[in-house]
């Protein structure tokens, strides 16, 4: 990928994500920063903007901090370890099938929620379509 370094705020404006939930993520391990500037500025490369993405889309579908941290350690190996066995990549693919499944299934009550909601807001705008004094 793009060895380009962006600090912080760069970041947080590509990812949609706050300053202060970029540094949480750091200190409970899920990101890294890849290199920090002579002035101790944390500089980030386009690979730590596509994990902090992984985990920005895990974390509204429920996923706890623990589970985002399998699902990247279980990632990271298969994209880094080339000597992995056949064994271990399928362990580790398996692990991933496991998040994918559960993440359709989120996506799955999310709709029947969605769907839900939609449809209350139709029924308050017939109503109060319904009762609107004339002219309104």
């Amino acid at each position: 990928m793009d060895d380009k370094h962006m600090q912080i705020g760069e970041v947080a404006a590509r990812t949609e994500l706050s300053l202060r939930t970029i540094r949480h993520y750091e200190e409970t391990g899920l990101v890294v920063p890849s290199a920090r500037s002579q002035g101790g500025f944390r500089l980030y490369t386009e690979s730590d903007v596509q994990r902090l993405m992984v985990i920005r889309r895990m974390k509204p579908l429920g996923f706890t901090l623990d589970q985002m941290r399998d699902l990247l350690a279980a990632t990271d190996r298969l994209d880094g370890d080339d000597a992995l066995d056949t064994d271990a990549r399928e362990a580790l693919l398996e692990r991933v099938r496991e998040y994918e499944q559960a993440a359709t299934e989120q996506v799955d009550r999310l709709r029947v929620q969605l769907a839900r909601a939609e449809d209350f807001a139709g029924t308050l705008r017939t109503r109060l379509h319904q009762t609107a004094p004339a002219g309104s």
